[in-house]
């Protein structure tokens, strides 16, 4: 990937574009190992490539609990702003 093709767009707030664009990847990454693993015969490119699902899985899911994160804290957030709304009383 070129790195002219990454912009943040710097509106993190309950979510982050690049985070999704990073677990949608991975993701893309995940399945093409597990296509290729599904189709390979040879032990030791197997090992490897179930090496390589194991880690990308790992990234992807932690990519996805960092965007839990941020949209259960923006709620929060929007919770304590909501608490100070004169216009809710």
């Amino acid at each position: 990937m070129d790195s002219r093709e990454i912009h943040c767009e710097h509106a993190c707030r309950e979510t982050c574009a690049m985070l999704k664009k990073a677990l949608r990847l991975e993701e893309n990454l995940l399945e093409f190992y597990r296509q290729v693993h599904a189709e390979c015969d040879y032990p030791d490119i197997q090992a490897f490539l179930t090496d390589l699902i194991d880690r990308h899985k790992t990234a992807s899911d932690r990519v996805a609990e960092k965007l839990s994160e941020m949209r259960a804290r923006g709620e929060t957030l929007d919770g304590v702003m909501a608490s100070f709304d004169p216009a809710g009383c």
